[in-house]
């Protein structure tokens, strides 16, 4: 059950990820949270600052909870510059989760910070998964490490702009998408970062035979309620908070092509 009062967690790891992004590790003062899935979002608050959400980047099993911020406001930079040890309230959880029952082959699709809600998903033992991740630089990229370290995944990465010290892809997400090998009816998409991004994969996937309905996006607007009350987060007939952020390409699509949404 969602819980409206926030829960108060200590910060217990702070890893910094790039220069403006870094990933806590919180653990509930008392007591535990609810439970959250893969694709849904917390409510983080930063003691007399504010509040924000930001989608989990990994759910232990210890009963801790992950959250990687980017530093781009006041609530933000709060939450992001948080040392180990301070307390940070929690609600939630809220949101849609990325649908994954009966899954085959999965490739997920990430750009920038649009991969740590899909950094849950990774690493299924059951299922073939390819990860093609894009950032601007490579030092933009998150969780570059671990990535390649993983031995159950697929791993492409690309940037836009590469460097000396650079030796991978250099390109948008999409060039990728166009080339690696997939079984269209057996793949299920999931997509995560900047919208236009996310429109150009899409039809690039729909280009390659995967039906509309096998692709699924994760959707951001600025919600101020997480429980579909104040509107902030209105886009056409959804409401953000509480009928996403994870929905299916064939709801999502004309609205992500209304420029006034």
């Amino acid at each position: 059950m969602t819980s409206w009062v926030p829960t108060p967690c200590r910060v217990v790891e702070r890893t910094v990820e790039t220069h403006d992004c870094v990933t806590l590790t919180l653990r509930p003062v008392t007591g535990s949270l609810p439970a959250f899935r893969p694709g849904q979002f917390a409510m983080l608050y930063a003691h007399g600052v504010g509040e924000i959400p930001i989608s989990v980047s990994g759910i232990p099993a210890d009963g801790t909870l992950v959250h990687t911020v980017r530093a781009v406001g006041a609530v933000s930079r709060a939450l992001h510059d948080a040392a180990p040890g301070t307390v940070i309230g929690v609600r939630g959880p809220f949101g849609t989760a990325w649908r994954l029952d009966g899954v085959e082959d999965l490739l997920v699709v990430a750009g920038g910070i649009g991969l740590a809600p899909l950094r849950p998903v990774l690493g299924h033992p059951s299922r073939r998964t390819v990860l093609v991740a894009g950032a601007r630089t490579p030092e933009d990229l998150l969780y570059a490490g671990d990535l390649l370290a993983l031995s159950d995944v697929d791993v492409v990465l690309t940037v836009d702009r590469g460097g000396h010290d650079w030796h991978g892809r250099v390109g948008f997400v999409t060039e990728p998408l166009a080339s690696i090998p997939l079984d269209p009816e057996r793949t299920t998409a999931l997509l995560c970062g900047p919208e236009p991004m996310m429109r150009f994969c899409a039809r690039t996937l729909l280009g390659r035979g995967v039906p509309a309905g096998n692709i699924q996006v994760s959707l951001e607007r600025s919600m101020q309620c997480g429980i579909g009350l104040c509107g902030h987060c209105q886009l056409g007939p959804l409401l953000v908070c509480r009928d996403g952020p994870v929905t299916g390409y064939p709801e999502a699509e004309p609205l992500l092509l209304a420029k006034e949404l």
